[in-house]
């Protein structure tokens, strides 16, 4: 069992920035894919960054350049920095494990973490 804490949320004004972060509970860490999804009022969820256990990283087009993904396995924590925030970037933001195992892959989700954009 893996078990997704995120914190880091909050309202910022247009062009500020924020660091999300990520932590997980377990030993399965850092064998763990994670990614950071979001979804707003009455859109669909969106895949917003991942990182895999070998620190390969990806990004949606339209974070790529602003958002930055990373980990630190000794702290079992994912991070996401966010710049040049956008009110289109206004969301609940969750945390994402997929842990692969004997019997196929595990899917873990945190409760979320709500980032507002607004002047």
């Amino acid at each position: 069992q893996v078990q997704l804490v995120e914190s880091g949320g909050g309202l910022v004004q247009p062009g500020g920035s924020l660091r999300l972060s990520c932590v997980a509970s377990g030993s399965s860490f850092s064998i763990a894919t994670i990614r950071w999804y979001r979804q707003a009022p009455g859109k669909q969820r969106e895949l917003v960054a991942g990182i895999t256990a070998g620190g390969s990283s990806g990004y949606g087009d339209s974070v790529k350049g602003r958002f930055t993904i990373s980990r630190d396995n000794a702290k079992n924590t994912v991070y996401l920095q966010m710049i040049s925030l956008k009110p289109e970037d206004t969301a609940v933001y969750y945390c994402n494990a997929i842990v692969p195992g004997t019997q196929g892959e595990s899917d873990y989700w945190g409760q979320g973490t709500q980032v507002t954009v607004s002047s």
